[in-house]
């Protein structure tokens, strides 16, 4: 699967699971920023900084997702699989 298929299914993924994902320039706040997920009035928001690599995206994002219950959602194969290689790296 290529790497931005994989970022599109990660994101609805997401969405599923009533998080919204936001890729955001972090360069233009000037302080040091990580990509993370965050509550915001009630609701959940996964930030992600926009100048990284779509690969670094995929990480980050399959790894905080794969700490998430998601058994009941019809996800791909190929991400699913995706997911449980970043559950590893996390345990």
């Amino acid at each position: 699967m290529k790497s931005d298929q994989l970022f599109s299914e990660l994101k609805l993924l997401a969405e599923k699971l009533y998080i919204t994902v936001s890729e955001q320039n972090f360069r233009k706040s000037g302080i040091n920023i990580k990509s993370g997920f965050c509550k915001l009035k009630g609701n959940e928001h996964f930030y992600i900084d926009k100048d990284l690599p779509l690969n670094k995206k995929n990480e980050i994002l399959a790894e905080f997702l794969s700490g998430l219950e998601y058994d009941n959602i019809y996800i791909i194969p190929a991400v699913r699989d995706f997911l449980g290689t970043n559950k590893k790296k996390m345990e």
